[in-house]
């Protein structure tokens, strides 16, 4: 078998999808992308494509490593989310080929479903409390809010009362079962880290999510160490090799990397079994589109350290589509008491469909990170 043609589709509301084809008549897709620069990342792997196209598809971990070597130049955002969505595809081609799920390949599942947590509130976090009732109300255990609105390095009690009384108003609206994640989203510097970290430990949150930019980790690595709250991160490291540092610290209890930018199913993998060696967490990160989630599931379903799933159903990006348009079958990603069922077709276990992706691909998307600044108009983190 030999892979013929890649077409990347940039669809709405900010994805973008790769159907890579084969002279078998095997087709897999796979999601590259990396928010607000889907364009980059497709233009990545149109380029890789030259030496992919006429090659094996079933040579994953061989392919892998020559697009990640050589190029002399490797790693970082566009690069690894560009060779994530392709490496997915070629798992999906091998999967449909052998006709079974990506997970039988990796030697078999360890779970037959796995918990999610649903978004609450957008950016700025406001009505939370409301919002985390309702998603509750419709069978989710686990809720995750964003923390603070920007904030500077030095700020105002005013801004941590209000991060407190949100995360107080979801605890009380919710109770004291139901695990809620709070992500500071990179947002907040070492000096006001330090200072919500302490003024959260009441609520008992299932975590705090990326507290410190991920690269400040070692230089924070004694307060996250003795914080009784879980720390989440790693959305934004690309590779094991960026892993390496974080894990070694000791300062992170869960890791978040995400398999559409992180070199694919391949890597997550091996990321997520460096983790176990530490009896650190994996909570795949996944606030993408559903070949995305679909090869979540499938890492999830071998990782025995996996313990809870990102998921983009409602999530306050999806304004134009959501999570389920472009699948032919949505109730694969049906969710029951709080969990989502390993997909167990072949492949990813999903079927695109693909008339209405190339429809949506018509309009694409330009979609870009906000651009926000402090009162004094130097720029803050988003």
């Amino acid at each position: 078998m030999k892979i013929t043609s890649m077409t990347t589709y940039q669809v709405p509301p900010r994805w973008c999808f790769l159907k890579i084809e084969t002279d078998a008549g095997i087709t897999g897709w796979g999601e590259p992308v990396l928010e607000g620069r889907a364009a980059s990342v497709a233009a990545t792997v149109e380029e890789l494509s030259d030496y992919l196209i006429g090659q094996d598809p079933s040579r994953i971990e061989d392919l892998w490593t020559v697009l990640y070597r050589g190029g002399f130049y490797r790693g970082g955002g566009i690069h690894m989310s560009a060779l994530a969505g392709i490496d997915q595809a070629l798992w999906d081609i091998k999967g449909k080929a052998l006709g079974v799920p990506v997970h039988d390949l990796l030697g078999g599942r360890v779970r037959d479903r796995i918990k999610v947590y649903s978004w609450i509130g957008g950016d700025r976090p406001a009505e939370t409390a409301r919002a985390a009732r309702e998603v509750v109300d419709r069978g989710f255990s686990a809720v995750k809010m964003n923390g603070t609105e920007e904030l500077s390095y030095l700020d105002t009690w005013a801004k941590v009362d209000r991060c407190v009384a949100n995360v107080d108003a979801v605890r009380q609206a919710v109770g004291s079962d139901i695990g809620i994640g709070v992500d500071f989203h990179g947002r907040v510097h070492k000096p006001m880290a330090k200072v919500l970290l302490r003024e959260l430990e009441p609520y008992r949150l299932m975590f705090v999510e990326e507290p410190v930019l991920s690269e400040h980790v070692e230089d924070f690595a004694d307060v996250l160490r003795a914080s009784p709250i879980p720390i989440a991160l790693g959305e934004r490291l690309y590779s094991r090799w960026d892993f390496k540092s974080a894990l070694a610290s000791g300062a992170v209890d869960i890791i978040q990397p995400d398999p559409s930018h992180c070199g694919g199913i391949t890597e997550a993998r091996k990321i997520a079994h460096m983790a176990e060696a530490h009896d650190v967490g994996l909570a795949l990160h996944c606030p993408l589109g559903p070949i995305a989630l679909a090869a979540c599931l499938q890492i999830d379903a071998g990782c025995y350290n996996a313990t809870i799933q990102e998921q983009s159903l409602g999530i306050h990006y999806n304004t134009s589509n959501d999570l389920l348009d472009y699948l032919a079958d949505p109730a694969v990603f049906t969710y029951r008491d709080g969990q989502v069922d390993i997909p167990r077709g072949p492949g990813l276990g999903i079927e695109i469909n693909e008339e209405y992706v190339a429809e949506r691909a018509a309009e694409g998307h330009r979609w870009r990170n906000p651009v926000w600044r402090h009162s004094d108009g130097s720029f803050a983190e988003w």
